[in-house]
Order: structure tokens, then sequence, then C-alpha cells
């Protein structure tokens, strides 16, 4: 074999093994057991400053393995934003695949129907690690309000089950639930509203029916109790938004607290509460929509978990007192 022929071949040589070690150092994998180590990217973060959070929490052990092939795949200039978890086995060609696909924590939030604002920021603060009182106050924030179009938050955080990425902040999730109000809620409205209430008023009023019963078969029938009420100028005398102008109680109305007076308190005050006083669902919506047609101005709880419905106030004293009398005979 000539010289030159040997230099060719040990030159072919070198840089097989240089291939094959780049791919050994690319695919090696770092064991982390059972721990769960995670990577938090905030927007503006560099390609650099994530590699060194990497290597300082031991996910990979090469910081050539991860910024030369990013370079040619482009992940450096593609970082999405998130919490990336990684446990078990890692290799640089592994941590950047998961990069490339943006493969972020995405996290489950369920928003129940007829949930006051700070119980909804509850949940969410709880779930996203993200701040409460944020949330809450966002909804006394008239430049904020303004920028969304509303008078306020409350009602309009659509009840629904979301997947959220986590590094979420506070106002984006919001922006997110009114979203979803408006595009739940768009086709449902016509040109104009029978018993002359606006938008705004029969989001109240669907928050008083979620409040009031849970049986889908009665909303339509307290919404009607309501509207004739409205309709008679009376009080609407509704336990739910005495309890929201309280702040919300951990134990049963007392006959005391009706005579506290607060914006929201319905036996003090004619016509509805000036906002809704927790999260509608749709069905409570339309029920506010429309009511059914009936002459019932009352209605109380019964033994089963309903309610009773009286035209009058006899009637309705009489049904309580049966009631009452069940209870004290179980």
């Amino acid at each position: 074999m000539s010289r030159r022929k040997r230099n060719i071949l040990l030159v072919l040589t070198a840089l097989l093994l240089a291939a094959v070690y780049t791919f050994y150092l690319y695919n090696r994998t770092v064991d982390l057991g059972d721990r769960v180590v995670s990577i938090i990217i905030k927007p503006g973060d560099t390609f650099a400053s994530v590699v060194e959070k990497l290597i300082s929490e031991g996910v990979v052990n090469s910081r050539v393995m991860l910024t030369y092939p990013a370079r040619i795949m482009g992940v450096d200039k593609k970082l999405t934003p998130g919490r990336y978890d990684f446990t078990g086995r890692n290799s640089c060609r592994s941590v950047l695949d998961k990069l490339s696909r943006a493969d972020f924590l995405k996290v489950k939030v369920t928003l129940p129907e007829g949930a006051p604002i700070w119980k909804v920021a509850s949940i969410i603060a709880d779930r996203l690690d993200l701040d409460s009182a944020a949330i809450a106050n966002a909804n006394w924030d008239s430049a904020f309000l303004q920028s969304l179009d509303l008078p306020c938050l409350e009602g309009y955080l659509f009840p629904e089950t979301y997947i959220f990425p986590w590094g979420i902040s506070e106002i984006e999730v919001v922006e997110e639930l009114v979203g979803q109000f408006r595009a739940k809620t768009d086709s449902i409205w016509p040109d104009s509203i029978e018993h002359g209430l606006s938008r705004h008023e029969i989001v109240i009023l669907a928050s008083i029916i979620e409040a009031e019963t849970r049986l889908a078969h009665e909303r339509r029938i307290v919404a009607s109790v309501y509207v004739n009420r409205l309709r008679r100028n009376m009080k609407l005398d509704a336990d739910p938004t005495v309890i929201y102008g309280l702040g919300g109680l951990n134990r049963p109305l007392y006959h005391k607290d009706l005579k506290k007076d607060t914006p929201y308190n319905t036996y003090l005050r004619k016509s509805l509460p000036p906002t809704p006083i927790n999260s509608p669902g749709l069905a409570a919506i339309e029920a506010a929509l429309h009511p059914q047609k009936t002459d019932y101005l009352y209605f109380v709880a019964d033994e089963t978990g309903g309610h009773h419905f009286s035209r009058t106030n006899a009637e309705h004293n009489r049904t309580k007192r049966r009631i009452k009398a069940l209870k004290n005979n179980r």
C-alpha cells in the first residue's frame, strides 16, 4: 500500500472514529432515576442559558452535544416557553427532541359551574402555581376590563375543563377564560331579549339561577320566578346574592344576615345585583334567556333537594310550614 493510500485510510479511520464517538456522546444517557428535574424556560431566555440549566441540574453532561446539533436543527432559535420535566434516562438527542416538539408540561384545570371569582382564582392558583390575588384583583382593574370590553370579570370566567401550559401568566389565563365565554355564548344571543334585560343582566340572572338550583328541569322555572318578580318591581329575595355580598359564608345564612345592607342584598334592594355572583354555565344562561312561562313568584327548597314553587305568599308560607313539619318528624 502506498504512503498516500495509507494516509487516506488513516484520515478516513479517524473521521469514522470521530463520527462514532460523536454519535455516542449525542446518544449517551444520564440516568436521573426517579428524580424529576423541572427546567423552566421563560420568554426571552437564550438557548445558552437553557443549556446551563440542563448541565447544572445533571440532565445531560455535554454542552457541545446540545449546542451544535441545536444550531443545525434550529432548536436554539425556536424555544417555546414552559416547564419541561425530565426523569429517568436522558440524552442530548432526547432533550433536543423534547425541546423541538415543545413537549412542556400541560396542566388540566377544571372550573366548576357556579364558582365565584375568588374560588376560580384559588383553583387556578393551586393548579398552576400562580397568584390568586392577581386573578381576583383583575376584577377591579378598569383598564384591563376596558381592554376586554367587560363591566367585570365575575360571571365571564367560563366554567370548563382547560389544558394550560405550565408557566402561563395570570392575565393570559383570564383572557383564555373570557375568550371561552365568548366562544360558547356567541351563538345563543337573540337580536333582542324577550324580557327586556341586557346581556350583562342576563349573565347576572344566570349566576343567581346557577346558585339556586343544580337540577336541569328547574332552571327555567327558577328563571321565571325572578323574571316575574322583576316585572312586578318586587325584591328578588335571593339568598345567594346576600351570601355573595357578605364575601361568601361557611355557615348557614342567618336572619340577621338579611338585614346587612350591601349592594347584593336583594332582600333590601329591588332589581338585580350590580354584578354576577359566580360563573354560570351555558345551561343557566340559556334558562335566563328563555324562562318558562309561569305565574310563580316564590320557591323554597324541599326535602328532596329540589324546590316547591308557589304563586302567592300565602301558598308559599303553607309550603314552608309543611316542609318544616316533615323535617321535624324525621
